[in-house]
């Protein structure tokens, strides 16, 4: 699952060459270096792109993002995972495809440390939870990034999100292991800082999923802010034209 082989890939950026940390075709991640003449940025950005977990929905989305990133000077993964509906895709798969990809990008040499995860949605979760995990500090995560994140299973089951997805994805309710094992809330305090950065419109992820992830992980002794953006949705917090976009680039600078 540490593989560093360069692919090619039709939907990847031109120039921006595709690696993979596994065998299957969703095993990827494509790397995109600074623009030129950006000022330069000692670190790496990770973006996990949302969908609820599901096979429909992948990086593509989460493409404009990453461009911006690399825009600003930063080194920028964009990561791909089994999801739902694919081969694997679930917990543990999911969950597996995440520690494999950081092991990869950690092991390369040409992407600078630290490393700083940004998660939407999905991806919020996903990176949520590699703070919780105690190889964190090992992969050289300096910290992560939520972004309108699933990051409270349990709430999230409760509102019914994206038509009971967290149940989809987990293959179990509340209480069983694959679920104790895939919800950040089982694992605080989360060993690397964590900032949250939620729309206050968001409909799709309400920011009350957050709530008691907050509370519970700073009363714990966990390095976790919560930013509640006004006037912005659930697609806000990942479109580089928007107010609510500076306020995520603010998030990472005060990580690295």
């Amino acid at each position: 699952m540490t593989s560093s082989s360069s692919t090619t890939s039709a939907a990847s950026t031109p120039g921006a060459p595709t690696r993979s940390y596994g065998s299957d075709p969703a095993q990827v991640y494509d790397v995109l270096a600074p623009a030129a003449g950006a000022p330069a940025v000692t670190g790496t950005v990770v973006v996990v792109h949302g969908g609820f977990w599901r096979a429909e929905y992948d990086r593509e989305h989460a493409r404009p993002e990453a461009a911006a990133f690399a825009g600003a000077g930063y080194h920028v993964v964009l990561a791909e995972y089994r999801r739902v509906g694919m081969p694997g895709g679930g917990v543990p798969g999911t969950l597996d495809d995440v520690r494999g990809l950081l092991a990869s990008v950690a092991a390369q040499p040409d992407l600078p440390k630290p490393l700083v995860l940004v998660g939407h949605s999905a991806g919020g979760h996903l990176v949520t939870w590699a703070a919780g995990q105690p190889w964190a500090r090992e992969r050289g995560i300096a910290g992560v990034v939520s972004l309108a994140g699933v990051v409270d299973l349990g709430t999230a089951d409760r509102l019914h999100l994206g038509s009971d997805a967290t149940r989809d994805f987990v293959g179990s309710g509340p209480g069983s292991a694959a679920w104790t094992s895939a919800d950040p809330m089982s694992t605080l305090p989360p060993k690397v800082p964590v900032r949250l950065v939620n729309g206050l419109d968001d409909d799709t992820v309400p920011p009350e999923v957050a709530d008691d992830y907050v509370a519970k992980a700073r009363a714990a002794g966990g390095d976790v802010t919560v930013d509640l953006v006004p006037n912005a949705d659930h697609f806000a917090v990942i479109t580089p034209e928007t107010p609510a976009f500076k306020g995520v680039r603010e998030a990472v600078n005060s990580l690295l």
